[in-house]
């Protein structure tokens, strides 16, 4: 059973992330959450391979591992026992073309989605080897107590996201690197981005996203999104699908 220490879950409240430098899955697992990413990744169609976003709600395979004991015991460290898994994402940036995530909150994309924000954490797993040379993400610690900062527009052409925040001193940036298999994790509010992928190396990372089971879904704001009581008592009677 894999948790985090007493340590790990106070830098996390201080900090807004911690790094888990042990496996997250073994190695059999592990290789059978990147051959279901490899076959996502031919059917993408048109679309960017940065964009293959909740693939569980279309393969439903991957709730093998998103409702798995060795993600919710982390994520129960941070929330609490009673969590509602939200989202999961393939992130991947390709060799030489992979675009700049520009400095954001994800709650500030999420603005209206939920009553509160400050019990989502985000499970970032390294499928590939991630470092600054392949564009590793990056976080500015203690950012995690607002989340709603102020945005201006950037390039879509060469940034996953339309906007980023104003005035960022990067020198203040610690950057996730992961070795394939490990993982971080990270608070929802945190000001986090990654540059653009310069090399040769591929950089895949599947994030699971979880809220506590207090925190009130705004159900109009969620068209068509699909809830999971992963774990203990569904305390806010948002409508969650069976395990």
């Amino acid at each position: 059973m894999a948790r985090l220490t007493s340590n790990e879950i106070e830098q996390y409240r201080e900090d807004g992330y911690v790094i888990y430098r042990k496996p997250l899955f073994s190695q059999e697992k592990l290789d059978r959450l990147t051959a279901i990413f490899e076959e996502h990744l031919r059917e993408k169609g048109d679309k960017l391979s940065d964009e293959l976003d909740t693939p569980h709600f279309r393969d439903e395979r991957l709730l093998e591992f998103l409702l798995g004991d060795e993600a919710l015991d982390l994520v129960e460290g941070l929330i609490g026992p009673d969590i509602v898994l939200w989202s999961s994402h393939f992130i991947c940036k390709e060799p030489y073309k992979g675009r700049i995530t520009p400095w954001h909150e994800d709650s500030a994309y999420w603005n209206g989605r939920f009553d509160k924000y400050d019990n989502i954490v985000t499970i970032w797993l390294a499928l590939d080897r991630s470092s600054r040379e392949n564009g590793c993400m990056r976080v500015i610690p203690g950012t995690h107590r607002n989340g709603f900062s102020e945005y201006e527009a950037v390039d879509k052409t060469y940034n996953t996201f339309h906007a980023q925040i104003k005035n960022i001193d990067e020198s203040q940036a610690v950057y996730f690197e992961l070795e394939r298999g490990e993982c971080s994790l990270h608070d929802s509010r945190i000001i986090h981005g990654a540059t653009a992928n310069a090399s040769p190396y591929r950089r895949c990372g599947y994030t699971m996203r979880y809220i506590s089971a207090d925190t009130k879904i705004h159900l109009e704001k969620n068209p068509g999104w699909r809830f999971w009581l992963a774990r203990g008592r569904n305390l806010a009677g948002n409508p969650c699908e069976n395990v």
